[in-house]
Formats: structure tokens, C-alpha cells, sequence
């Protein structure tokens, strides 16, 4: 391939012959000349109307911004602990509240469930694991001092439910208060007159009078073992409240439970009557323990105390 070049300073045209190997290599070193006058000139346009950042400058500044960051991961982990910190107190409140109202509800004295102050402890004091490093010791001690003391509280909590439960067990199965929601006691437990004969008799039970159709009702939690008539008592419900202890309602004019029915302390068992051996509406009331019919009129006047 030839190439002619005019000029002033060439006088006559001049021809150039680039074919072969020197042409190639001519080629090659002006490209390369124009490829880095290319980078040069960006580079300086760059740095002149660019950010003007160095690459050590750009290293420094993703730096800061990396410890920008852990600490604004620090200072979320604190709010954290914080935020956490309080609602532990917010539950130590609601549990010290609870403790105090269940402590008057099973009528404990004073000091022996005390949620006023940290229960008495002992023990001797291990060591604690070494190595273990915390950045915020402050904190980690009154958090790890909320968990102890919500721990105790509720350990006390435990216990507390436990009597509970106990006294609430006691109370619904202990024969207690009136069979009865209105009457009077026309007949104690005991010798008396016999109202059919007229001869001294053993009276083994306690006589409401009272209205036919009055509601007789459970005084203990039990299951029925008789709701039928029998010789005597007329139409008659028993109750097994456990622990030894029965309770018999009997002259009723209609039973409202029947045998294996489970009923609860106040429950309406029966309607008052004057079936069986009665002069008029009435109801026999007994209490049995351990199979011994015992005088009523104990486990009633226990309910007022």
C-alpha cells in the first residue's frame, strides 16, 4: 500500500510504501502512541473536573465509614439492652404486684412470702468462667441482676401457687356452709322427741323448713353416688366429696343430678320437698365422715368464721 504526503516543507509530494514488515510495526506504535495520549488526557480531565479523590483518599474514607458503622451497631446493641432492661423491670413490677395480691388471697402472714424485698439466700460463691470479655459490663450486670431477682420471684410464685392450690383443693371438697339459700334449722343433730312417735330418738342429721321447690344446693365438690328414693329419706341425693367425707340431702320432691354426675360446691342439686318420713317441706341434711354420720351444724358455722 502506498501513501502520498504533500506539505510546504516537503517540497515535492513524497510516497510511502507501508507494505511489509516495517509498515506493521509503524502502525503498531502510532496506535499505542494514541492509546496512551487517550488514558493521559482522561486521567488529567478527570482529576481537574472529576471528584479528585485518590485511590488512598477513597481507601481512608471506606474506612471511617466501616467505623461509622460498628459504631451505630454498637449503639443499636445498646438500645437493645436497654429496651430489654426495661421490660424485665416492667415484668419484675407485674410479678411483685401479683405476688403481693395472691399472698392476701390465701391469707399468709406477713413476711413469710415477702415480694417487697429478695428472699434470703445462701450457698458458697463459685467462681465465674474466665476469658469471657463483655463491652458493656454495666449493663450485662443489671441485666444478669434483673434475671436473678426474676427468678426468685418466681420461685416464690411456684410455691405460693402450690399452697394455693392446696387450700383451694381443701376448700372445694371440705363440707362447709348452708345447703340451704333460705329457711331455718327446725331440728339439730342429736337426741330429740320423734314428731311421728313421740318417743326420745337419735335425729341423725340437721332439718331446714323451708318452701317446697326451694333449691338445695352442694356444699362441697363431689361426685353423686345415690339420687333415687330410699327408706325414710324419701327422694335422696349423696354426694362423695373424697377425703372420706359425704353429704346426703334428702325429703326432696325432685333430684336435678344423677349418679356418677360430678357437681360443684354450690351447685343446685335438688328441690325441696317432703317426700319420705317428714311432717312438711323440709331438708334432711347429713354429713358423713369416714362412714359416721357427724353433726352438721360444725361444718356449717365453719363457713362464717
Amino acid at each position: 500500500m502506498n501513501v502520498v504526503i504533500f506539505g510546504k516543507g516537503f517540497g515535492q509530494p513524497r510516497q510511502l510504501n507501508l507494505s511489509g514488515v516495517r509498515a506493521g510495526a509503524g502502525i503498531a506504535v502510532i496506535v499505542g502512541v494514541v492509546i496512551s495520549a487517550g488514558f493521559g488526557g482522561g486521567y488529567w480531565y478527570s482529576a481537574k473536573t472529576g471528584s479528585g479523590v485518590s485511590t488512598n483518599e477513597l481507601a481512608d474514607l471506606t474506612g471511617a465509614m466501616q467505623d461509622q458503622r460498628d459504631n451505630i451497631a454498637e449503639i443499636r446493641q445498646g438500645d437493645a439492652l436497654a429496651i430489654r432492661i426495661a421490660q424485665m423491670n416492667a415484668r419484675m413490677i407485674r410479678l411483685d404486684a401479683l405476688g403481693r395480691r395472691l399472698t392476701e388471697m390465701a391469707d399468709i402472714d406477713d413476711g413469710e412470702f415477702d415480694f417487697e424485698s429478695d428472699p434470703a439466700l445462701g450457698g458458697p460463691e463459685e467462681p465465674m468462667a474466665a476469658g469471657s470479655n463483655v463491652a458493656v459490663p454495666e449493663v450485662v450486670d443489671a441485666m444478669q441482676s434483673l434475671g436473678n431477682q426474676l427468678d426468685n420471684r418466681e420461685a416464690q410464685l411456684s410455691v405460693l401457687e402450690g399452697v394455693l392450690m392446696n387450700q383451694n383443693l381443701k376448700d372445694r371438697v371440705y363440707p362447709q356452709g348452708r345447703p340451704v339459700g333460705a329457711g331455718w334449722i327446725s331440728s339439730y343433730f342429736g337426741k330429740r322427741t320423734d314428731p311421728f312417735t313421740g318417743k326420745p330418738a337419735n335425729h341423725t342429721g340437721v332439718d331446714f323448713a323451708g318452701k317446697t321447690g326451694a333449691e338445695i344446693v352442694a356444699v362441697a365438690d363431689g361426685v353423686v353416688t345415690w339420687s333415687a328414693k330410699r327408706y325414710g329419706y324419701g327422694i335422696m341425693v349423696e354426694i362423695n366429696h373424697g377425703s372420706g367425707y359425704a353429704t346426703r340431702y334428702a325429703h326432696n320432691s325432685e333430684n336435678l343430678v344423677s349418679v356418677g354426675d360430678e357437681v360443684k360446691k354450690g351447685q343446685t342439686v335438688a328441690l325441696m320437698g317432703e317426700t319420705g318420713r317428714a311432717t312438711g317441706p323440709n331438708l334432711h341434711f347429713e354429713v358423713l365422715r369416714n362412714g359416721s354420720r357427724v353433726n352438721p351444724v360444725n361444718f356449717i358455722r365453719e363457713s362464717s368464721k
